[in-house]
């Protein structure tokens, strides 16, 4: 599992992303064994953190800067404060 984790924290968000898809398609084919099926899950688990993670992340640094009416940064606010997502 450790080096899951290892490969997981070395993709990219695309790439975790696409990966968690796949590892979704497979479990509602209802075609893998269930020992199989447990094992996928816990590796999609796995990349749903690690994508939710990136994304928070991105979502933060987004929060940081909010430009004033001149265009320069004025402070920070939350990302959907005024409706946007």
């Amino acid at each position: 599992m450790a080096e899951e984790q290892s490969q997981i924290s070395e993709m990219s968000f695309e790439q975790a992303l696409r990966e968690l898809e796949g590892v979704v398609r497979r479990l509602e084919s209802g075609d893998v064994p269930l020992d199989e099926s447990i094992t996928l899950y816990e590796r999609g688990e796995e990349l749903r953190k690690a994508c939710q993670s990136r994304l928070d992340a991105a979502q933060a640094r987004i929060e940081k800067i909010v430009a004033g009416t001149d265009g320069k940064p004025a402070g920070t606010q939350p990302f959907d404060a005024d409706g946007n997502a």
